[in-house]
């Protein structure tokens, strides 16, 4: 059986890139030392070098899907309040 997949915070990766970089040990060392993979190191390494420079892009990318997810509860309560009044306005005239 495969083991099951584990999931890291974007903290955890964000500090294990900012080690490989500031350590100047190999990536091989590195991802042993912290108990992940390679292959993980590299891939977190590639996106935090696509990301745009002087932000921490775990930590943006983690902000940026909860502002989303909030954007669309307050849009979906805006459509409510928008029915409703529409609702209130015809009763009353």
């Amino acid at each position: 059986m495969s083991k099951p997949r584990r999931s890291f915070p974007p903290e955890f990766k964000q500090e294990a890139v900012d080690l490989y970089h500031r350590s100047g040990k190999s990536g091989c060392q590195v991802a042993r030392e912290l108990g992940i993979g390679q292959t993980t190191l590299n891939r977190w390494t590639r996106q935090a070098a696509t990301a745009p420079l002087g932000t921490k892009s775990f930590l943006a990318a983690e902000e940026l899907k909860v502002l989303r997810r909030e954007v669309d509860q307050l849009r979906m309560e805006r459509d409510i309040l928008k029915k409703a009044v529409a609702f209130f306005a015809k009763e009353s005239s």
